[in-house]
């Protein structure tokens, strides 16, 4: 069978990565695709305390287990099913459930470290970057944090200036320069989408 097209989708926190790829799936409607979310591969803490867990920086590279989620991919290439692990937040850890995902015809791989990992840029056919001004994305994140985490104003804050902006500019904004195609204003830009999914739709037909 046909080797999979497989797309990295990378960009700062509240650049616009998750509406970006939540537009290419929509606009591939009717082929087969599967949607890989970095965030599922945070590396397993069991062995560790949680005072130990509590110290995790999740906006640092070592924080994912990369080599599983190469495995993983390897194995998709193969057509092979794959168990992806998810995360316990609570506990700071991996849980012991897993979500079964079966080979398809498109595999999207998204997250802030998606073009970090050599290796794993190595297996993609489309490398995309979305890249949002800095003020957006702090304010998206506030908005989110906010709302959905119950986070207060000034732990938000206090993050944001403390880690996520200088892991930001260390290892997430140099990862631009490995992108095939960098997208301004995240799902807002349907120019970029629409050259995007046409660029994919000829991959799948070759």
């Amino acid at each position: 069978m046909d080797k999979p097209t497989i797309i990295g989708i990378a960009g700062g926190s509240g650049s616009g990565k998750t509406s970006v790829t939540r537009k290419i799936m929509e606009s591939l409607e009717g082929h087969s695709i599967v949607l890989i979310e970095q965030d599922y591969y945070y590396k397993d803490q069991s062995e560790k305390t949680m005072d130990e867990r509590l110290e995790t920086n999740y906006d640092h590279p070592f924080a994912f287990d990369n080599d599983l989620l190469i495995e993983h991919i390897k194995q998709l290439m193969n057509r092979e099913t794959i168990d992806i692990p998810t995360y316990d937040y609570a506990n700071h850890t991996r849980s012991s459930e897993t979500i079964t995902v079966e080979p398809k015809e498109v595999i999207i791989i998204e997250g802030i470290f998606a073009l970090e990992n050599e290796t794993l840029r190595d297996l993609m056919d489309v490398k995309l970057y979305v890249d949002t001004d800095s003020d957006i994305r702090i304010l998206r994140r506030l908005s989110r944090d906010i709302k959905e985490r119950g986070r207060s104003l000034d732990s938000v804050i206090e993050q944001y200036l403390s880690v996520v902006r200088p892991m930001h500019l260390q290892f997430i904004e140099p990862t631009k320069r490995f992108s095939d195609i960098i997208i301004p204003e995240g799902g807002e830009n349907m120019v970029a989408i629409d050259i995007i999914t046409t660029k994919i739709r000829s991959l799948i037909n070759e």
